[in-house]
């Protein structure tokens, strides 16, 4: 006589965050290290006697900001509603303090806290640029249940 086999119970697996979500985030971030990329290369030329790119070096911060901004909401929208990650909404908001922060040592012309700064955007902006194109920002977060939370 043979027995029956038991019934595994296993959890549903969530599914993944909304494609649109994680692609509006990684689009931002992209354009976001761009644009960072950007702003040394226009701040050289500046001093290098180009006068003229000090004013597109600050219309290029301005809009950076702004990107940064959209980049931050992009990215609670892949937590909240899409069940991602958190980490790229703190990773956002850290991003966008500091942008803020270096737009206005840049405006004070603080270049001591300005140039370290900018190298710090940078390193923070590939970091995330590298974390929101791998696989892991896709995975979504397990629904909690009732049962759970006992």
């Amino acid at each position: 006589m043979s027995v029956p086999p038991v019934p595994v119970a296993t959890s549903p697996v969530p599914p993944p965050v909304p494609g649109w979500a994680v692609w509006t985030l990684r689009a931002l971030t992209t354009l976001v290290t761009a644009l960072i990329l950007v702003q040394p290369v226009l701040a050289g030329l500046f001093v290098t006697g180009d006068v003229g790119m000090l004013e597109m070096h600050s219309m290029t911060a301005s809009i950076l900001v702004a990107v940064i901004f959209l980049q931050l909401v992009a990215a609670i929208l892949v937590w909240r509603p899409g069940r991602g990650p958190a980490w790229p909404a703190g990773a956002c908001a850290a991003l966008f303090v500091t942008a803020e922060l270096q737009s206005g040592m840049g405006y004070a012309r603080l270049l001591a806290v300005h140039i370290p700064l900018g190298v710090l955007l940078f390193g923070l902006s590939v970091a995330l640029l590298v974390a929101v194109w791998s696989p892991r920002v896709r995975r979504s977060r397990p629904r909690r249940t009732p049962e759970a939370a006992r």
